[in-house]
């Protein structure tokens, strides 16, 4: 049996132009063209199609996955290894809402405290979060030496209740800015601008940015895939949101 491309477009929520693209870079190349230039495809391009979405989710570039295909005989072990990759990140996105709901509901017991809630761990706060690699230390230490430096002075002088008083502090942060986005708040309204203005204090703590390195840092939180991770297991698109209000604020209240 064969589908047309518009089959396959409905069926994997490809779009059609993508899958004429696969053909043209030899991805996924149809079956058959028939005498109308329409592409048909066939099972084991659909298998190979799964694969190729299989592996997109596991953040694979499309020279990559051809690789991999190309290398490929065995179509069950290589299913099979993508389902334990799957099962590995079930299980760490899994742990990683675990953590979240548990800070949730230490914050929210404490609401009512005139100080933040008590964290009865604070390791656990950042379980299941992917840690900052030496590369990214690195890039930040290229991009920003001087105030990567003082920042390193500074983390230097942290007792282990500093830490653990900036981490509740960061993560509940995170949450005030993640229920703004949910809640469907523009980046420039005075409350989103008054949690940038503490977030702000808080990075001055460690280093003080202009505007310029200001807009920066909220750019990395984009740009750089851990980060941008980080943050977007809060909220799905919570760095950018972050991002789009720090801007606003450094236009209207940094040099």
């Amino acid at each position: 049996m064969a589908w047309s491309i518009s089959d396959v477009a409905r069926m994997s929520g490809v779009t059609s132009r993508t899958l004429r693209h696969y053909d043209e870079i030899g991805l996924l190349p149809p079956a058959w063209i028939g005498g109308n230039g329409h592409r048909h495809y066939e099972e084991d391009d659909l298998l190979r199609l799964q694969q190729i979405l299989l592996m997109r989710e596991l953040d694979l570039g499309l020279r990559e996955i051809q690789a991999v295909l190309d290398s490929q005989i065995d179509q069950v072990a290589v299913l099979r290894e993508h389902h334990r990759r799957l099962l590995t990140e079930r299980n760490r996105l899994d742990t990683l809402a675990r953590t979240v709901g548990r800070t949730i509901a230490e914050l929210e017991e404490g609401r009512d405290d005139t100080t933040m809630a008590k964290i009865n761990r604070p390791e656990n706060l950042f379980e299941g979060f992917e840690p900052t690699t030496a590369e990214t230390e690195a890039e930040v230490r290229e991009k920003w030496p001087q105030a990567w430096e003082q920042s390193r002075q500074a983390v230097a002088t942290m007792t282990a209740d500093d830490t653990e008083r900036w981490q509740r502090e960061v993560t509940a942060q995170m949450i005030r800015f993640a229920e703004f986005m949910v809640a469907g708040t523009p980046v420039d309204d005075s409350a989103v601008q008054a949690e940038v203005d503490v977030h702000y204090q808080g990075v001055c703590r460690f280093w003080t940015p202009n505007a310029a390195a200001y807009k920066g840092l909220g750019q990395t939180y984009v740009d750089d895939p851990q980060f941008r991770a980080n943050f977007d297991k809060i909220a799905d698109g919570l760095a950018v949101y972050q991002r789009d209000a720090m801007v606003v604020y450094a236009d209207a209240r940094l040099d």
